[in-house]
């Protein structure tokens, strides 16, 4: 039993990464109707940057702060640059166009920093508990409690400031918010850097997790969020949290006692995200669509 709740918290863990990643592409996907495909890459590249950061000599929590900075800044100007001026395009073109962005700072970052390995320091101390049998590791413990401080205070951004209540009328009912002064495409933009603010996370938190990462560092990560997002319930926010938490603890209990199972993690998540598009399309929390015919 002691084992099993470990691999629960860790996989709470692994689950927490996901939910923030999940969370940006809701954020994305609420305002736009359309998957932001470079969301991973995105992530990939604020990583990078904090370890350019760290790499010149900066406090590790001075990096994570000024990276978050950068890439709440970057997330703003793709949308004002790129994304605004397709955005009256087919949701068709507007997908093709973030593949575009994927395919851009990968090959961005490869040039940048050589496509080396890097590796990220940990900002938890490698320390386990024991309580009650179950040894903890104070890096699940940090991810855990970071993941949950960041949901905690998007959702008092959302729920209890102006800005965060025109956000949300901008994703619902751009045409409505615009009568009430809402200035729709700057609340869109708003969205996209929040969204690079917790794709920037999600990428700093799971880097020291593998021991040493390149550029393809979010791909896996970005299968899962998507995987999260999908079963939460793609316009879901809670949806979001939920599915990526539910996914984490499934994932690492099923690799840790069926032998075969730890090399088909991928494989099974987009098993996953097909079976819940098949069954459920709008997920556990998404709303249904009725359109008048």
């Amino acid at each position: 039993m002691a084992d099993v709740l470990q691999q629960v918290v860790s996989g709470i863990a692994s689950g927490g990464v996901y939910a923030l990643l999940a969370l940006a592409l809701v954020l994305i996907y609420r305002s736009t109707g359309v998957v932001n495909f470079a969301q991973g890459e995105m992530a990939m590249f604020s990583t990078f940057v904090c370890w350019e950061l760290l790499d010149r000599g900066l406090p590790y929590w001075v990096a994570f702060f000024l990276t978050l900075a950068i890439s709440f800044v970057g997330g703003v100007l793709i949308e004002r640059l790129v994304i605004h001026t397709v955005s009256r395009s087919q949701a068709l073109t507007v997908v093709t166009v973030t593949i575009g962005l994927l395919i851009l700072l990968n090959g961005a970052a490869a040039w940048i920093w050589k496509g080396e390995q890097r590796t990220l320091e940990n900002p938890f101390p490698s320390d386990t508990f024991d309580v009650g049998g179950v040894v903890i590791a104070a890096q699940d413990l940090g991810i855990i409690g970071v993941s949950l401080a960041i949901v905690l205070v998007l959702w008092a951004f959302f729920q209890r400031t102006r800005v965060g209540l025109a956000l949300r009328a901008a994703a619902l009912n751009p045409a409505s918010s615009r009568l009430h002064g809402v200035r729709v495409s700057w609340m869109l933009a708003l969205g996209w850097g929040l969204a690079a603010v917790l794709g920037a996370v999600a990428g700093i938190l799971v880097a020291p997790t593998q021991g040493s990462f390149d550029q393809n560092l979010m791909l896996p990560v970005l299968i899962f969020a998507f995987a999260a997002a999908v079963l939460g319930g793609l316009d879901s926010p809670i949806g979001a949290v939920v599915g990526g938490v539910v996914l984490g603890v499934v994932l690492n209990l099923v690799g840790a006692y069926i032998d075969f199972f730890a090399d088909l993690r991928l494989p099974a998540a987009l098993l996953l995200i097909l079976g819940i598009l098949l069954l459920r399309p709008n997920g556990l929390f998404g709303r249904s669509v009725v359109k008048r015919v």
